[in-house]
C-alpha cells in the first residue's frame, strides 16, 4: 500500500500541498539534507522513497537500530561510487536517526558537508535533543503531523479497493471508529489492523462494525502488534499512570521498558516533560528531581540507572498534580495567534538610547522593588488584552498559596 508518488501520498499537506515548502524543493530538484520528525506511521520512510523516485536519485537505506559506524562509512563509500557513476547525488535515508550515537552521527558529517549525499533522517524524537548540533545545522527539519481522521478513512478505502487480496473480499465498512481508535493516527497500525480484521471475516460476513473490530484485535493483540509499535503504547501507559497518581502501575510500566531494552534517556526526558506538564507548581521540586534524574542517568546508564528512575517515577506519581502551567502557555499561544503582534506598552519598553527616551520609552515605569512589599500595581499587558487571565492556579495546597498571594496583590483585577 506504499504510495509511489506525491499525489498519492496521504496527509502532510502543509509540506506537500500545492506551493508547500517541501513540494517546491522536490519539484525544483533543490533538495536540502533534512530531518523528518513525526510520530510513527505517518509516512516518513515512504516520503523518503517518493523523493528519491521523483528525482531519480540512487537511494541508500540504513536503520540506526542495527548499523554501526562501519556500516555508515561503507554505505557512504558506495554512495560516492554511485555518484561518480551516475552523476546524481545519492540520497542516504537513516531510519530512527535518534538512536545513532554521537560518533555515528559524526561519521555522517563529512559526507553531508561535502555534498557526497543528501541526508534524510527520520525520527520520532525531538531532533533538538537527539541530533548533534553540527548535523542539525546542516539539515532542514520538517515536522510531520499525525494523520487526521479523513486521512485514515481514505487509507482504509484505498486498501479495500486496490490491495490485491483485500479487494477480492468485497468488504463493506459499516463503522470506522474502532479501526481509527486502535490505529492512534498510525497508518501502519491501521492497515495491519484492517488486514487482520478482514481476514477474520467468514465468507458470509462481509460487513465490518466496531464490535467485530474490537473483538478481533483483542483476540489477536500479539499478531496485531507485529510492527513493533507496542513501544509507544507502553510509554503512553507509563505517562498516564504517573499522571493518574498510581506509583504501582507507573513502576510496572517502567520495568516493562527496562526489560525491553528502552533507552534510559528516552524515559528520563519523558519524566522531565511530565514534571512540568502534569505537576508544575503543585510541587516545584518535581522538576528539580526530574532534571537531576536526567543528569544522573546520562552519567550512569544501565543497570544502576533503573534505581534513579524508580525513585523519580514513584515520587512523581505520588506528587500532587496540576496542569495549570501547561494550560497557561496553551492559552497564551492561542491568544497570540488570535491577536497578532500587539505593540509593547511604552512604559515597559527598553530605552537604551536618548532618542528612545525622548519617545517616552520606559516613561512612568514603576520599579517594583522601590515599593512596599516589592509590588506596585501597573499594567504589563497590551491595552487590547488588559485583564486577560491566562494562569489559573490549580486546586492544590501549593498553588492555593499562589492564588491567595495574587489576589492579595491585584485585588479585583485578577479573579481566581
Amino acid at each position: 500500500m506504499r504510495p509511489e508518488n506525491i499525489d498519492d501520498y496521504v496527509g502532510q499537506q502543509h509540506l506537500l500541498g500545492p506551493d508547500a515548502v517541501l513540494r517546491k524543493s522536490i519539484e525544483s530538484n533543490n533538495l536540502p539534507s533534512m530531518i523528518l520528525w513525526g510520530p510513527p506511521g505517518v509516512g516518513k520512510t515512504t516520503l523518503a522513497y517518493i523523493i528519491s523516485k521523483r528525482l531519480n536519485r540512487p537511494f541508500f537505506n540504513l536503520s540506526a537500530i542495527n548499523s554501526g559506524v562501519k556500516d555508515v562509512r561503507d554505505v557512504i563509500e558506495k554512495a560516492n561510487l554511485s555518484k561518480a557513476m551516475y552523476a546524481e547525488q545519492p540520497i542516504l535515508f537513516i531510519d530512527e536517526i535518534h538512536r545513532f550515537s554521537k560518533s555515528q552521527q559524526d561519521s555522517l558529517l563529512n559526507a553531508v558537508e561535502k555534498g557526497l549525499v543528501t541526508l534524510i533522517g527520520a525520527t520520532t524524537e525531538n531532533p533538538s535533543f537527539e541530533v548533534i548540533s553540527a548535523l542539525l545545522s546542516r539539515s532542514q527539519v520538517y515536522t510531520l503531523k499525525p494523520l487526521a481522521e479523513e486521512d485514515l478513512v481514505k487509507l482504509i478505502h484505498k486498501a479495500l479497493t486496490t490491495d490485491e487480496l483485500l479487494k477480492k473480499k468485497n468488504v463493506r465498512i459499516d463503522e470506522h471508529e474502532a479501526l481509527l481508535r486502535i490505529s492512534g493516527g498510525d497508518a501502519r497500525k491501521l492497515l495491519n489492523g484492517l488486514e487482520l480484521v478482514v481476514h477474520a471475516l467468514k465468507d458470509r460476513e462481509q460487513h465490518i462494525n466496531n464490535a467485530f473490530v474490537l473483538q478481533q484485535i483483542q483476540q489477536n493483540m500479539a499478531l496485531y502488534d507485529k510492527a513493533g509499535e507496542q513501544h509507544y503504547d507502553i510509554i503512553s501507559a507509563f505517562i498516564k499512570s504517573i499522571r493518574g497518581s498510581d506509583p504501582n502501575a507507573a513502576v510496572y510500566w517502567l520495568a516493562r521498558m527496562i526489560e525491553g531494552g528502552e533507552d534510559p534517556l528516552f524515559i528520563a526526558r519523558r519524566l522531565l516533560i511530565l514534571a512540568s506538564e502534569d505537576i508544575g507548581n503543585a510541587n516545584p521540586n518535581a522538576l528539580l528531581l526530574a532534571n537531576n534524574c536526567f543528569q544522573a542517568v546520562n552519567v550512569i546508564g544501565w543497570p544502576e540507572a533503573r534505581i534513579i528512575l524508580s525513585q523519580t517515577v514513584t515520587y512523581l506519581a505520588s506528587s500532587p498534580k496540576s496542569n495549570a502551567a501547561y494550560e497557561a502557555i496553551s492559552r497564551a499561544q492561542t491568544l497570540v495567534k488570535e491577536t497578532g503582534d500587539l505593540p509593547v506598552p511604552l512604559h515597559i519598553r527598553n530605552a537604551p538610547t536618548k532618542l528612545m527616551k525622548n519617545l517616552d520609552y520606559g516613561k512612568d515605569y514603576k520599579y517594583a522593588h522601590a515599593y512596599e512589599g516589592n509590588f506596585i500595581e501597573q499594567e504589563f499587558l497590551p491595552p487590547e488584552i488588559s485583564g486577560t487571565q491566562l494562569y489559573n492556579p490549580g486546586n492544590n495546597p501549593a498553588e492555593y498559596k499562589l492564588r491567595e498571594h495574587l489576589k492579595k496583590l491585584w485585588k479585583t483585577k485578577y479573579r481566581y
